[in-house]
């Protein structure tokens, strides 16, 4: 598996897969070949289908227009045989011709890959020997370490720096929502909802408060993201709300230092790196179960570290988190990220601390392990109809869609 620093990424939202790997790939391509005359992007599948929506074209015009004209072919309905989210760059010369192309998928949190047999350009180096849950878990039992301690073991000495920089920015992202009001940009018109719900939560007694301050802050990060503000992917953009949400509240509801909520980070970084390797967490690729179910999972195993979780119980916080997300269709409205996303990251916010609840109540002793889950996350994602991906096409995308969008 990758190092933790390929999955928490600090960048502007809307989308990782639809907007910062787009950007990113723009940029490659760019560095070589900053002399073309011209660039033809074309953008297949989900990437077509909702790109505009998550304005994918806007991250790439960003970065060649100021070089070249850029003409954008969109072509929602061929996909590519390696992954939902294809594009091809070609450079061109002043008589129109195709000097150079380049094929190149984003699969989810601002990752790129080239495919099967691709030149691996885009390798970055492997950094944890063990890519399953059930590993890790039987090397913390056997050891006396927790999962945290792997990451400690395994990456170097600057990744507690590095996580740091991505908690104060998740930090941030908190702040800012919970304080900027107005409406979201789109076509849907909608409000910002987290200042709101901050406000009303402090009227509540303890026990509904905790609630609806975590709905806040969940918000409030979805909101960001949904504005282009900058966020951390956890694992992704549109799933971004879940893991800051739990950990905000609970560095200032139980006074959890930043040392704690720096190793409940590294140990919810190895749900989403595992899933990552053995899965997706694009949600062109496997639905919204692999970018707000595997924030669910991520965010379950922080809470239960937190709180004293063992190994074997961290494990079923985050089976917990994941498995009942299973099936959840991506269907973003006009394709934004904001109908359904938003309210699922308040939810799934919400049910990691049920999830860390319930682990806490057992022994951690449960039928269905983390890693199968996954397996079963990825072929019931590969089982659902691409309508249902991030095409903007199926479900909600299909029925709520302001009319002349339809």
């Amino acid at each position: 598996m990758k190092s933790l620093r390929e999955l928490y990424k600090i960048g502007k939202g809307p989308s990782s897969s639809h907007t910062m790997g787009p950007q990113k790939a723009a940029k490659m391509f760019l560095e070589k070949h900053g002399d073309a005359a011209s660039f033809t992007v074309t953008l297949y599948g989900s990437l077509a289908g909702t790109g505009k929506g998550h304005m994918t074209d806007v991250a790439i015009n960003d970065v060649l227009q100021p070089i070249a004209p850029v003409e954008i072919v969109w072509q929602p309905q061929v996909f590519l045989p390696y992954h939902p989210n294809g594009m091809k760059f070609e450079a061109k010369d002043y008589d129109g011709n195709v000097t150079d192309e380049w094929t190149v998928y984003s699969i989810g949190g601002g990752a790129l890959s080239e495919g099967e047999g691709g030149s691996g350009v885009l390798d970055t180096p492997e950094v944890y020997g063990m890519n399953t849950m059930t590993e890790m878990m039987e090397w913390c039992e056997k050891t006396g370490h927790s999962y945290w301690e792997y990451v400690d073991q395994c990456e170097d000495s600057s990744i507690w720096d590095y996580l740091m920089e991505a908690w104060r920015a998740m930090q941030a992202s908190v702040e800012r929502g919970i304080n900027t009001e107005g409406r979201l940009p789109g076509p849907l018109n909608l409000a910002r909802k987290a200042p709101t719900y901050y406000v009303k939560a402090s009227g509540y007694k303890q026990s509904l408060q905790t609630r609806g301050l975590v709905y806040a802050y969940a918000l409030a990060v979805s909101e960001e993201n949904a504005s282009g503000g900058t966020i951390v992917t956890a694992p992704t953009c549109g799933a971004c709300g879940v893991l800051p949400a739990v950990l905000y509240h609970l560095s200032r509801g139980h006074n959890f230092n930043d040392t704690r909520i720096l190793h409940a980070m590294a140990t919810a970084g190895l749900i989403g790196n595992i899933v990552k390797q053995n899965a997706s967490i694009s949600g062109a690729d496997v639905g919204c179960q692999g970018e707000v179910g595997v924030a669910c999972a991520m965010a379950s195993a922080a809470a239960c570290q937190l709180f004293g979780g063992s190994p074997s119980q961290i494990e079923y916080a985050a089976e917990m988190g994941l498995e009942h997300h299973l099936g959840m269709t991506c269907d973003p409205v006009c394709g934004l990220v904001q109908i359904p996303c938003i309210e699922r990251n308040a939810f799934a916010a919400t049910r990691a601390l049920d999830a860390n609840l319930y682990s806490a109540f057992s022994d951690g002793t449960h039928r269905v392990s983390f890693d199968k889950v996954v397996n079963v996350m990825k072929q019931t994602g590969h089982d659902i109809p691409s309508l249902y991906k991030e095409t903007g096409s199926g479900g909600l995308a299909k029925i709520l869609a302001p009319k002349g969008m339809r």
